[in-house]
């Protein structure tokens, strides 16, 4: 579906990513993991084509996304950036709309309308249609934005932390609503994560990152191990598989005590 090749993305003289190729499977999650300064949203957003690489490719379909005109590309890929935010006084309805722009340009059809109703439905974002996004909670707007992404009805998705700043409760709501979205709808969806066991129980797949280079591609079973957990963050973990998924524990094993 998309993938990466000989990514670079240098700074002056500061690269912040260093060859990284890899390959996206499509119709499943995908979440990018490791620690701060990894290069995570840096490879997202490259992705996204709001950041141009300083050498390398993004293909999506075998095919370089430079050769696609920025509003066709996307009507295939939608990007939620960390920590959106809007200073217009919008409701929910509203904001998803906005979703809708690569495709009616700003004249709403049948079918755009349509398409909005359906990812509110999707999200049970209907007693907040009309609802004021200043007015609503944290969780709640994230939920929207959401909305307003998948609305855009594009085959991937891309998320930079979505899950940031949200309680328990949402957090799971936004990961049970990906996990729908690939096994009901086969769309792509790669996210940036940091809470690793919400990428462990909800993920197919897992690019682990580390000092901007690329450490493990796989299978999230192939990924989420005691040892490579404990070279990628510098924790050690342990890791438990039980009937209801993964935990993965660094609060209190014994190497981590000063």
């Amino acid at each position: 579906m998309i993938s990466v090749r000989n990514l670079h993305k240098t700074y002056g003289s500061k690269a912040v990513l260093t060859n990284v190729s890899v390959d996206f499977p499509a119709h499943s999650i995908t979440s990018l993991i490791g620690p701060n300064g990894a290069g995570k949203s840096t490879l997202l957003m490259m992705m996204a084509r709001l950041l141009d690489p300083s050498s390398g490719n993004v293909l999506l379909r075998g095919r370089d996304v430079t050769e696609f005109r920025i509003s066709a590309y996307a009507k295939h890929v939608a990007t939620l950036r960390q920590s959106p935010s809007f200073n217009m006084r919008l409701t929910v309805q509203e904001l998803v709309a906005f979703g809708r722009f690569p495709h009616s340009r700003g004249t709403l059809t049948t079918q755009d309308q349509q398409a909005i109703d359906e990812a509110i439905a999707f999200l049970s974002l209907q007693p907040l249609r009309d609802a004021y996004i200043n007015e609503i909670s944290g969780g709640q707007r994230q939920m929207a934005f959401l909305a307003m992404t998948m609305a855009q009805q594009t085959d991937v998705l891309l998320l930079d932390e979505p899950l940031n700043n949200l309680d328990m409760k949402h957090a799971v709501q936004i990961m049970q609503a990906l996990r729908r979205l690939c096994d009901e709808q086969g769309r792509t969806v790669i996210l940036v994560i940091h809470d690793i066991n919400f990428a462990a129980n909800y993920s197919d797949h897992i690019v682990a990152l580390k000092d901007g280079a690329l450490r493990y591609s796989g299978a999230t079973h192939e990924v989420v191990t005691e040892p490579r957990l404990s070279d990628l963050y510098e924790l050690d973990f342990e890791v438990t598989r039980g009937a209801s998924g993964l935990v993965c524990n660094y609060f209190n094993t014994s190497e981590n005590t000063l």
